[in-house]
């Protein structure tokens, strides 16, 4: 066991309670449990999955989560497979809708795709009941929504927005005396502010202030105004511990636009936000070294991409990509993929029999910790590794990473990662 690992071996009744009552539900009455269907009855060398993503949409795009995952499919079958199978990918545009990644599921469960690895919407209340009904795992999902850690379907690999917003709290709270957040006026954006200031309220700061922003806005110039004001000095403070994060995915570059041109006659402001919201290509696109994102906090799950621990991955990129310019090995979404299907494959080679639903999501309960290299923890989902945190019942990963923009690149703050998981519990419910 290694330092990573913690064993809690206590849930909630009420959390037990949840998992037990869905677990009934999508059992009651049925002569064939979900997920019996054989995901290779065409072709026993095949295994199929699927991976879906929102691209081509007006608001938030991540197109190199398929290309990511059809690239690693390529590599396994160039090496032989998975315990001599094939994998098939299977990806799919959600379209940052809840029809459109209903479609997706539904294609899925017509495919007989035995899991659904390395994914992202904005929809789980959508995609995880028709995956429940299906009895099809969810392996890794980006970690948006609340079903994807608390259905025990679900299979999350890193922390989700909770963790981020929790640590961005902490990364600040060492720095900024005054806070303004600002984020997407969604259900899921309204559950961040009590998550940075559970952060904050670790460093002794007090609440920031939380300013709603829509997600398909092409200028922010009103929330940059709030923001500014948010963090203006009332007295003779110091300005430079006023800091404003802002958390609006592929809107977050858009949102800084507005606030670098009110805040240049207003006293240095020092700008954060999380990994996903701002990444190493935005810095590069945005000047590099000169960008205004010189300076910035940001707070990731991973460790950066430079980090050798990321070269099996690139090896991939480089050889089975074929040059497909949607995959950015330092995008998280890549990254997360990459991730899951470690898991998958980890699931695959533990399954015993036929591959269907029902056996990989069996051999995800009960198969050793799964090594990524170091890019985690072990990652496991038995019932003594579920952290038990509350509103997040499936997470096992309550990690982040530090980062910073120095010269133009993103850098670690610090080394190691900084576990968020006593803030989380300490967080008020949502």
């Amino acid at each position: 066991m290694t330092a990573w690992r913690r064993k809690h071996s206590a849930r909630t009744p009420t959390t037990l309670a949840a998992t037990m009552g869905v677990c009934a539900s999508l059992l009651t009455g049925c002569g064939v449990l979900p997920g019996d269907a054989r995901a290779d009855e065409g072709d026993e060398g095949t295994v199929t999955v699927m991976t879906w993503a929102p691209q081509n949409t007006q608001a938030t795009n991540m197109p190199g989560m398929p290309g990511m995952a059809e690239a690693y499919a390529r590599w396994v079958d160039a090496t032989g497979g998975i315990n001599g199978r094939k994998l098939r990918v299977l990806t799919c545009n959600d379209e940052n809708t809840a029809e459109g990644v209903g479609r997706c599921a539904d294609r899925a469960r017509a495919e007989d795709a035995v899991a659904v690895v390395g994914s992202y919407s904005q929809h789980g209340s959508t995609f995880m009941t028709a995956l429940e009904s299906a009895g099809i795992p969810y392996i890794g999902g980006y970690g948006l929504t609340d079903e994807e850690f608390t259905s025990p379907f679900s299979y999350p690999v890193n922390g989700g927005q909770a963790t981020l917003i929790a640590g961005n709290g902490h990364q600040l709270a060492d720095r900024c005396e005054r806070v303004s957040l600002v984020r997407l006026d969604t259900v899921a954006g309204d559950q961040l502010p009590r998550l940075l200031n559970a952060g904050l309220a670790v460093g002794g700061r007090g609440p920031a202030t939380d300013i709603r922003a829509p997600e398909d806005a092409s200028d922010y110039t009103p929330q940059a105004r709030q923001a500014l004001a948010g963090v203006t000095p009332k007295d003779d403070g110091n300005p430079d511990s006023a800091c404003v994060t802002a958390v609006l995915g592929g809107r977050t570059d858009t949102f800084f636009d507005s606030f670098r041109r009110l805040s240049e006659d207003g006293g240095p402001v020092r700008i954060a936000s999380v990994v996903g919201s701002v990444q190493q290509s935005l810095v590069d696109a945005t000047g590099g070294p000169d960008s205004q994102w010189e300076g910035a906090y940001a707070t990731g799950w991973y460790p950066v991409a430079t980090d050798p621990r990321w070269g099996t991955m690139r090896d991939v990129i480089r050889e089975h990509a074929f040059g497909d310019n949607r995959i950015d090995p330092a995008d998280p979404g890549v990254q997360t993929t990459w991730i899951a299907y470690t898991v998958l494959r980890a699931a695959l080679e533990h399954a015993d029999g036929p591959v269907t639903a029902r056996s990989v999501q069996r051999a995800l309960e009960d198969m050793p910790p799964v090594e990524t290299e170091g890019l985690t923890p072990e990652l496991s989902w038995g019932y003594d590794d579920l952290l038990a945190v509350r509103d997040h019942p499936r997470l096992v990963n309550s990690m982040v990473t530090f980062q910073q923009v120095k010269d133009g690149r993103l850098v670690p703050v610090s080394e190691g990662f900084a576990d968020m998981r006593e803030t989380l519990e300490a967080a008020p419910v949502g």
